[in-house]
């Protein structure tokens, strides 16, 4: 899987598994991009993103779609929450335990 993200200085970069070779940092990537793409917005994963913006002007959390990508991305990870930390807007808190016993934990602004 190839998947780019943005570095400090705000340009792109080719997301690369570390140096044990554990491609923990790609699949964090990729979800955290999930979770901040809306549905069919991408021309090859149409079935990927959660509709936070239709959620909030109708008053329903997009609990589902963000269950969905729990169960999807939770392969790839030890243990992986992903916690609703605001609904207005909504924001996400992850908590991943990669495949090397390391916790990473982030906030999304969806």
């Amino acid at each position: 899987m190839r998947t780019y993200g943005r570095n400090a200085e705000g340009k792109w970069v080719l997301v690369v598994p570390d140096e044990n070779g554990f491609s923990d940092s790609i699949y964090l990537t990729t979800l955290i991009q999930n979770l901040k793409l809306a549905p069919q917005e991408s021309p090859f994963f149409a079935n990927n993103g959660i509709p936070a913006h239709s959620s909030v002007i109708q008053q329903v959390l997009p609990t589902y779609y963000v269950d969905r990508l729990q169960r999807q991305f939770s392969q790839y990870f030890t243990s992986l929450q992903i916690a609703l930390e605001s609904d207005d807007p909504p924001v996400y808190n992850i908590s991943a335990i990669t495949n090397a016993g390391s916790k990473i934990i982030t906030t999304v602004n969806v």
